[in-house]
């Protein structure tokens, strides 16, 4: 009888039953995460585009918000005070001209453009006149770290930049209310320190800090309207119609044009940024793995520069050839710093110094140490001396209690049998003052299991402290 071979098998139906459990639970993760990350449906698109075009104009309160805004940054900037800065970052209206960049060229809106770009000169000149003129009174006048760290782009500057204007364009587009300001503190974050590090540079005479910031400064602005261009396309916000059509045409080229053109430097800008920093993390990585792991290196100073792609590495004592040939080898193992120019100096005097120093500073170091040891020690016998007295009297105090506490012991089975009304019979010593002398007395405590009247109770309570007052031959004893 031959087998139906047709028929499926479990093994089929359990493949079959697996396979529609993972697409159903696939599907569930799908919706989840569509609900989850959904903003379309929550898009305001027209009131978004009237209030970015309300934030754009740069007078009255926002002009003055703006100076003293600047101000403050610059005032931190120049105490490398960050929380300073961060409060100024929480009052500048700084993004609007830049958001207005974006959004009007996503939407082919020339007229909001041309605004936009106006009140963006007029922002940036009003920032750096207010800035020039803080640095130019202020008595202080060096370089602090936080105004360096503006006069050149970064990554994480780029970064800001990108996720600030995202976060910014999605909290506009959103129907109601948004506090749209937890975005300006990101994007402030890369506009206005830059801003007043230009101020600085002009007032100071140092084109090269001013003019560091004020590429900072456009590459972030860039980036914030780029991120609003994006986000614009991507939710599809409606173009401006135009009633002629070859005005309609003109204008979209134009802004498809100045589109791309933004881009260029944009993604060069990123992209360069993304290589310095990287080059600067292998170099991080290559003093760390292979100098100042090794206990024979004595590394002195460093100079890195990565726009001549030179190292040069000064080494107290003599560097053997073999050492340097090593390293030179182990830099090539780094992918961003493989082929810059690595160049090794030792001193072999400067070496012996330093090896002399080092000893003076341990022999200085072990005297320090045997001292505070010396101590530590006193202070140990001095510690075993009391912990003996106080075993000694904890001794005596436990031979005087084993005698005391005996009797007592004793006394109170015989009291039991003597006066079988007691449940429980306590006895102590007490102080008592008359606050001009302190004494001790001694009171037992006795609790009755029945009550009786006041007089029986009197009766009872003086024959317990009598017979007690003679088996302990106590001068006076107390009832509580």
């Amino acid at each position: 009888m031959e087998e139906n071979t047709n028929q499926p098998s479990h093994q089929d139906e359990a493949s079959e039953s697996v396979k529609r459990d993972a697409k159903g639970l696939f599907a569930s993760i799908s919706k989840f995460l569509g609900e989850l990350l959904n903003i379309k449906s929550e898009t305001d698109k027209d009131q978004t585009i009237e209030d970015v075009k309300k934030d754009i104009p740069f007078k009255g309160h926002n002009a003055w918000i703006l100076i003293f805004s600047i101000f403050v940054a610059s005032i931190g900037l120049n105490v490398s005070s960050t929380a300073v800065v961060i409060g100024a970052m929480l009052i500048s209206p700084l993004m609007g001209p830049i958001v207005g960049v974006g959004l009007s060229i996503a939407i082919n809106d020339i007229d909001t453009l041309r605004r936009s770009l106006v009140n963006l000169g007029v922002m940036v000149g009003l920032s750096v006149l207010a800035a020039t003129l803080y640095f130019w009174v202020s008595p202080l006048t060096e370089l602090t770290p936080e105004l360096e760290a503006r006069t050149a782009p970064t990554i994480l500057d780029v970064l800001v930049a990108i996720f600030g204007g995202l976060a910014l364009i999605v909290a506009k587009s959103k129907k109601g209310t948004m506090p749209n300001a937890i975005a300006g503190v990101a994007i402030a974050t890369a506009l206005m320190p830059p801003l007043c590090t230009v101020g600085y540079g002009i007032a100071e005479g140092g084109p090269k800090y001013a003019l560091g910031a004020l590429y900072l400064f456009s590459i972030n602005a860039i980036f914030i309207a780029l991120a609003t261009f994006i986000v614009a396309k991507l939710l599809r916000f409606p173009m401006l119609r135009y009633a002629n059509s070859a005005k309609r045409r003109r204008t979209a080229q134009f802004a498809s044009l100045l589109a791309i053109l933004v881009m260029i430097p944009a993604s060069y800008t990123f992209y360069t940024t993304l290589l310095e920093s990287n080059a600067a993390h292998d170099y991080k990585l290559f003093l760390e793995n292979d100098i100042n792991s090794n206990e024979n290196l004595y590394l002195r100073k460093d100079f890195y520069n990565y726009n001549d792609k030179t190292i040069k590495l000064y080494f107290d004592g003599e560097m053997p050839e073999a050492v340097m040939s090593d390293l030179k080898n182990e830099i090539k193992k780094y992918d961003h710093i493989g082929d810059f120019e690595l160049t090794i100096n030792g001193n072999k005097a400067r070496g012996l110094d330093q090896v002399s120093k080092a000893y003076d500073r341990a022999i200085v170091e072990l005297d320090r140490i045997e001292k505070e040891n010396g101590k530590l020690l006193d202070q140990i016998e001095d510690l075993k001396i009391q912990i003996a007295g106080l075993e000694t009297s904890l001794n005596e105090a436990n031979k005087v209690a084993s005698v005391e506490i005996l009797p007592y012991f004793n006394i109170s089975k015989d009291a039991k049998i003597r006066f079988p009304d007691l449940e429980t019979l306590g006895y102590g010593e007490v102080l008592q003052s008359n606050f001009l002398k302190m004494d001790t007395i001694q009171v037992i405590f006795p609790k009755w299991k029945f009550q009786v009247s006041d007089s029986l109770n009197t009766v009872r309570t003086k024959a317990l402290r009598e017979w007690i007052t003679k088996e302990l031959k106590a001068d006076t004893l107390y009832v509580e």
